[in-house]
């Protein structure tokens, strides 16, 4: 019998599940082009869901639920909402989009963007490792179809397999780990597992050994080097608005993700891991940041740029346990947190201004393609200078902010690998700094090499503003949201 805990616990992912279920039998009877009566029943639904996942977390409290398989807590369900928002941004940026391509032809888009949220929600609300599993498969399988929904496009099609092929294979990583830990633990329970660990009676080389494979599979996920090599491929290759999809608002499913099992599972092995998410760092600074200086295509740009900021992201994982004290924990991991939040809102205003570039028989996908973007759109080409300046880390956008409370973060540690680690993630950002700026120079002073006007829906126009005013006020006031995150990682780790 489940109690009344579990259904309070699970409420917003019900309310998630029923929708998408009734939805996609709604949808049978849209006739509508552009799928709108589908359309505004997915926003409704995913706004009610970002609004009680806020109320739950402005409440401050910790439930567990379904024998403590299940948790919810602020930090989850302040990831939950911001993924339901940026899940909801998307899809008002991509409808114009997908419409052009035939990719409306039912309601696929809108229902698995809907499962694969849920995904994403029971991935960040798992205390136990199957739970977690599974919600990463509902997701991936989700965006699996997603990718290959232009049925007819070859290069969609070819995106799908290498995401397929490549992510099965993390998938293997990461539920090979999980067995060997049940082996050395005898338990799936999150909680168990850190108490098994903790009390030292436990083989630390089976340990170790599972815990190599479940980073390999979290890095998959965040998409850093080595395990990246899906990331180039499937932005470039998949739909644009589907690009958005997995590289948004799942990276706050992956980083939710990163913290159960690495800081609530196997806090007392962080010396261990810690140890690996540093080389995973170097090397996503180093190759994303060098790689995308050649890159000529915009989205493949965007995606070593993506490799080289979840960089910065294990940064301040690297900075939560100092010599075996966990007294930086509760810092380091917000600001890791910071990080990824005002990564998923750039990207979305950067991805929005692609997507409406693009028009149908036309995709907006070269560096060249922005060429007098100033001239035909001052307003478009300026939200997207703020996007690329904020990914930058320029004065006074989020991105800033967000660079500056990671490497704080770190330098706060005080010993000189630290130290070495802050100054090269900062010559990296240098580096990474030059193709960021190229697009603003290709926008205003590159003649335009077409006089056509920049077309866009009242939703979309509104909701891009939105988004590119935000990038400049969590820059200017960045206290409310650092707050924010902070409180919900102490509670995390209070419970």
């Amino acid at each position: 019998m489940i109690d009344k805990l579990s259904w309070i616990t699970a409420y917003p992912e019900l309310v998630l599940l029923v929708m998408a279920c009734v939805i996609a039998l709604l949808d049978l009877g849209v006739k509508t082009p552009l799928r709108t009566t589908t359309y505004l029943l997915t926003l409704m639904t995913l706004g009610v869901v970002a609004v009680l996942e806020a109320g739950y977390a402005s409440g401050g409290a910790t439930y567990y639920g379904f024998d403590n398989m299940v948790v919810s807590d602020s930090m989850g369900n302040w990831l939950k909402c911001f993924a339901s928002l940026a899940v909801m941004v998307t899809l008002v940026y991509g409808r114009p989009y997908a419409g052009q391509r035939d990719m409306l032809r039912g309601g696929e888009l809108f229902t698995l963007s809907m499962f694969g949220l849920l995904g994403m929600f029971v991935m960040i609300s798992g205390n136990n490792f199957l739970v977690i599993y599974l919600g990463l498969e509902l997701l991936t399988l989700s965006s699996y179809a997603l990718v290959a929904l232009r049925r007819d496009n070859g290069v969609a099609t070819e995106a799908a397999i290498k995401y397929f092929v490549l992510g099965a294979m993390a998938s293997g990583f990461l539920l090979y780990g999980m067995s060997m830990l049940y082996g050395a633990t005898g338990t799936l329970d999150i909680g168990g597992v850190f108490k098994a660990i903790a009390s030292g009676q436990v083989r630390h080389q089976v340990l170790i050994f599972g815990l190599v494979f479940i980073v390999a599979g979290l890095a998959f996920k965040l998409g850093v080097v080595p395990f990246h090599m899906w990331i180039p491929d499937v932005y470039q290759g998949a739909p644009t608005a589907i690009t958005l999809m997995i590289g948004g608002a799942p990276k706050l499913a992956a980083f939710g993700m990163a913290m159960r099992l690495l800081v609530e599972g196997m806090l007392p092995l962080a010396i261990d891991w810690q140890q690996m998410l540093v080389l995973l760092a170097i090397g996503s600074l180093l190759i994303g940041n060098l790689a995308a200086i050649m890159q000529t295509n915009m989205k493949r740009m965007l995606a070593f740029s993506t490799i080289s900021q979840m960089g910065f992201v294990l940064i301040g994982l690297v900075a939560g346990v100092v010599n075996g004290s966990p007294a930086p924990a509760a810092n380091a991991y917000s600001s890791a947190m910071f990080y990824v939040i005002s990564y998923v809102l750039t990207t979305l205003g950067t991805f929005g201004v692609i997507l409406l570039l693009s028009r149908e028989g036309f995709e907006s996908e070269e560096i060249a393609d922005f060429a007098g973007l100033n001239q035909r759109s001052p307003l478009y080409a300026g939200v997207m200078a703020i996007c690329m300046f904020s990914l930058a880390g320029i004065p006074p956008l989020v991105g800033f902010y967000a660079k500056l409370s990671v490497l704080q973060a770190l330098i706060a540690a005080g010993d000189v690998a630290s130290i070495s680690l802050a100054v090269f993630a900062v010559l990296m950002s240098l580096v990474g700094s030059f193709y960021y700026l190229r697009v603003i120079k290709v926008m205003y002073f590159d003649a335009p090499i077409t006089a056509s006007n920049v077309v866009a829906g009242n939703d979309v126009r509104i909701v891009l503003c939105l988004n590119g005013a935000l990038v400049i006020l969590l820059g200017i006031m960045p206290g409310s949201l650092m707050t924010l995150c902070a409180r919900s990682i102490q509670q995390m780790l209070g419970t």
